[in-house]
């Protein structure tokens, strides 16, 4: 919206300065954050007035873990519409609304309504089922389709064409391993990417401040990568896919990082509020969104090592106990292991954000190994 003030930098010259992504990128982090701290509090007040508090799976299955998690019962949660409210407010302010923009948001506003329903379902029944498993890979495969549909409808224009969205890239090579495949390809790839993110993040979310902090690392990791995939020069010097318009999607980035970082000020231990599968489904869709516009799906998979170490733990964990009648782990997902195994709550969080830093660095450096 406010980009387009650039157009009276004669009026006033330091409008010039809207043309640049970077510059909006860094006000959208900034509104994110200041949108996040207005509008949390408030919130939060309405949550825990209206007793909306996270239902918790039953201390059979969960043995020694109630105990250290007892205190969070209370916990109000879909505290994921406090980051949804800064994300979208952030963009629709700063970003170039370009059909990468658009489809990234369409596809954030379809997996927040999602994790919404499985919360709602959760906090009514008090039950930790929530939404059927069925019925979440539909929801997201609506999401995939309306991704693909609007690129297929948006990309013939001067941001590049509907050839790139069947352009298969990996790190490490300068072409792309596949030029062009077919559209059933593409939406099953598509929905691997997008369901795999939005779930292993949801995985995640487990000990308070852990999903989130690690968001904010591949947050921060994917909005440099999308500025490299919309800058021409940059990209042919780097070897990486150039497409036209992607650079919009570093102020997306930008956005879920300074809203990220709001929302850990009340996720921290102890945590005043969760995020929900209204936060977490939401924005694993988003970053899988992000990957697959900008050709660095398999990127993805290094600089969220920690999404996909939890979720491959619970992968293990129940495979194994189907095919042997034993357990690897003494919990899944993984961050419940270090617990029993004694670790802190904090010493696990602080621990995994380490990690999630490395693996956000070396995601990075794929970019040079080419």
């Amino acid at each position: 919206m406010l980009t387009y003030l650039q157009q009276f930098e004669e009026v006033f010259g330091p409008f010039r300065l809207f043309q640049y992504i970077t510059f909006r990128a860094m006000l959208a982090g900034g509104t994110a954050m200041i949108l996040g701290f207005l509008v949390g509090p408030w919130l939060f007040r309405k949550l825990r007035r209206w007793k909306v508090s996270q239902a918790f799976r039953d201390q059979e299955e969960v043995g020694d873990l109630a105990e250290l998690h007892e205190s969070k019962q209370s916990t109000p949660t879909m505290g994921g519409f406090m980051i949804f409210i800064a994300v979208v407010g952030s963009v629709l302010l700063w970003a170039k609304l370009n059909v990468y923009v658009l489809t990234a948001l369409a596809a954030y506003v379809i997996l927040t309504a999602t994790g919404f329903l499985d919360d709602y379902l959760k906090v009514s029944k008090q039950d930790s089922g929530g939404l059927s498993g069925r019925w979440k890979l539909v929801l997201q495969g609506l999401a995939t389709m309306v991704v693909i549909l609007m690129l297929s409808h948006g990309m013939g224009n001067s941001l590049g064409s509907e050839e790139q969205m069947r352009e298969l890239w990996v790190p490490f090579q300068k072409d792309p391993l596949v030029e062009s495949m077919s559209l059933v390809v593409v939406f099953v790839f598509f929905f691997l990417v997008l369901c795999g993110s939005s779930n292993a993040i949801n995985l995640t979310d487990g000990l308070d401040g852990l999903a989130i902090g690690c968001t904010v690392t591949v947050a921060l990791a994917f909005g440099i990568l999308a500025y490299v995939s919309g800058h021409k020069e940059i990209a042919a010097y780097l070897a990486v896919s150039y497409a036209p318009g992607t650079g919009e999607l570093a102020v997306v980035c930008s956005a879920l990082l300074g809203g990220g970082l709001a929302f850990l000020w009340y996720n921290s231990h102890p945590a005043e509020v969760f995020m929900g599968d209204t936060g977490s489904l939401a924005i694993g869709g988003l970053i899988g969104v992000i990957a697959l516009l900008i050709h660095q799906p398999f990127t993805l998979v290094i600089v969220g090592g920690i999404f996909v170490w939890e979720a491959a733990s619970v992968i293990v964990q129940v495979a194994s106990f189907k095919m042997t009648g034993k357990r690897v782990f003494l919990m899944s997902p993984i961050h419940h292991h270090f617990e029993l195994k004694g670790w802190h709550e904090n010493k696990v969080v602080i621990r995994f954000w380490i990690l999630s830093l490395v693996f956000a660095i070396a995601g990075l450096a794929t970019l040079k190994l080419r």
